[in-house]
């Protein structure tokens, strides 16, 4: 699986984990440089507490793009150290 956005590859990996629809990539395909920490923050009942990345491609901002459980809770083990992505970015 691939993420892109505006033709730049964020993300590849033949191991990503799906859950409700969304492919979540290992934390190590992703490509660091694109990314920054944003301050926004989620609660899933059944997940957690997700985090987000801003992404940053050719100056342009995609805010809050790619989102992470730093915690997740025991039923969604799964997905810890993992980042799926939305707003835009292709995941093919």
């Amino acid at each position: 699986m691939k993420a892109t956005w505006h033709g730049t590859t964020l993300a590849e990996s033949d191991e990503t984990v799906v859950v409700e629809g969304n492919h979540y990539f290992p934390a190590n395909s992703i490509r660091r440089e694109y990314f920054s920490e944003s301050d926004r923050h989620t609660t899933c009942p059944w997940k957690g507490e997700a985090s987000y990345y801003d992404i940053t491609v050719n100056g342009e901002v995609n805010k809050d793009a790619a989102w992470y459980y730093p915690e997740p809770r025991q039923g969604a083990a799964n997905i810890k150290n993992r980042v799926a992505f939305w707003k835009g970015v292709v995941v093919e």
